[in-house]
């Protein structure tokens, strides 16, 4: 049975893997930088016999080409990408790179996709179709390396019936699975703000736009203007994240810059609100008596489950890990460049499981202190094995 024989194979290379995981933790890279993960990753996928083609600069898009390789094809898909966080875990296989860490789990998909590639592989003559292996660069800067991934043709000759792609899920105990229908995640824009005046003493602001000031009201206007504007049955967020500007007590100073993102799970009032975003930015600004640079950065789309994939894929789970650990995924207002992927195919992602309460590994992505329990390696390239053979 093929599902028996891929939890075998999962079970037998799980060590290897959590090696490979560690490894690729040990040795992070920026977005767009990744060149010694995809040097590594090529020389896996030649160890292991499997074909591929460098993609986007540092991407690799691998085949696989099991019984009947024309009758379908599926796309797998992992990222790659490290973020710029000084880690604080103490383990032996801490970043060695200052400054940047694995703290969203790209070191965790690559791993289980090049466990779910090694799988396949071996039992090629046990399923039917080609599978596309997609490790991507750049999920986390805009614009996003799936949109260079789809750029470069890796959605073509052939085109894939379907994507799934995965996310660790700190949330998420050890051992579960979830999944959700439709509309899943949210798109994502970066908003940069400059405001200028000519600055000046502070004992004398009214010979000067006050900069500080200013972007104060500007904070505090753009949050209202989401809130009442917004159908509240539709979520979105707007985060100004980042203010820099001054230097010393006693100076207003000429510049203040303001750094931000804004999320929605709706494209139409997305784009509704960058104009809204733009008229009052600039009236409240000019009308202070600054001048005001604005930009704002498109990022990612929605991600978009298929529902008919997703289903499928849903069920496949079920039968793998047993119903009872397969729960719905929440909406969550976070984004990723998975969505260009569902723009153009059927798509499904999916997240797994990595939380142990007990050892203490439930913090967050995108935090010092992110981690996983291993052993959900096992599980995550025995899944994606299992999607990537089963799927019809």
């Amino acid at each position: 049975m093929l599902q028996q024989k891929i939890k075998e194979l999962a079970r037998q290379y799980s060590d290897e893997f959590i090696a490979v995981r560690r490894h690729l933790h040990a040795n992070p890279e920026l977005s767009y930088q990744e060149f010694e993960t995809s040097k590594f990753i090529q020389s896996k996928l030649s160890a292991f016999g499997i074909p591929f083609e460098v993609k986007a600069t540092t991407g690799v898009l691998g085949i696989i080409k099991g019984k009947n390789p024309a009758s379908r094809t599926i796309a797998l898909r992992a990222d790659m990408d490290a973020l710029p966080i000084q880690e604080e875990n103490e383990l032996d296989y801490k970043s060695k790179n200052a400054g940047v860490m694995h703290a969203c789990g790209h070191d965790v998909h690559t791993t289980i996709l090049l466990g779910a590639a090694k799988i396949l592989n071996e039992l090629k003559n046990d399923w039917e179709g080609t599978i596309k292996l997609l490790f991507q660069p750049g999920e986390e800067r805009n614009p996003g390396g799936a949109s260079y991934m789809i750029k470069d043709g890796v959605l073509e000759n052939p085109k894939p019936e379907g994507i799934y792609g995965l996310h660790v899920h700190p949330g998420l105990d050890l051992g579960k699975l979830s999944f959700r229908k439709g509309r899943v995640m949210a798109s994502a824009d970066e908003i940069y703000i400059t405001i200028r005046s000519k600055g000046g003493h502070a004992a004398a602001p009214h010979l000067t736009a006050d900069t500080v000031l200013i972007a104060s009201h500007l904070i505090v206007g753009l949050q209202q203007l989401i809130s009442r504007n917004n159908n509240p049955t539709s979520p979105s967020v707007l985060s100004i994240c980042s203010i820099q500007g001054g230097h010393t007590t006693n100076v207003i100073p000429s510049e203040v810059k303001l750094m931000g993102t804004f999320r929605a799970m709706d494209e139409t009032w997305r784009y509704r609100a960058h104009e809204l975003i733009r008229k009052l930015a600039t009236g409240l600004v000019e009308s202070m008596g600054a001048e005001i640079d604005l930009h704002i950065d498109v990022g990612y789309p929605t991600v978009d489950n298929d529902p008919v994939l997703t289903g499928k894929g849903w069920e496949l789970a079920n039968e793998y890990m047993g119903k009872e650990n397969v729960l719905e995924t929440e909406m969550r207002m976070g984004a990723e460049d998975f969505g260009y992927y569902t723009q153009l195919i059927p798509g499904c992602f999916y997240r797994l499981g990595v939380r142990n309460t007990d050892q203490g590994i439930v913090h967050n992505v995108h935090t010092p202190k992110f981690n996983i329990d291993e052993r959900a390696i096992e599980t995550g390239m025995g899944m994606m094995a299992w999607l990537g053979a089963a799927t019809k």
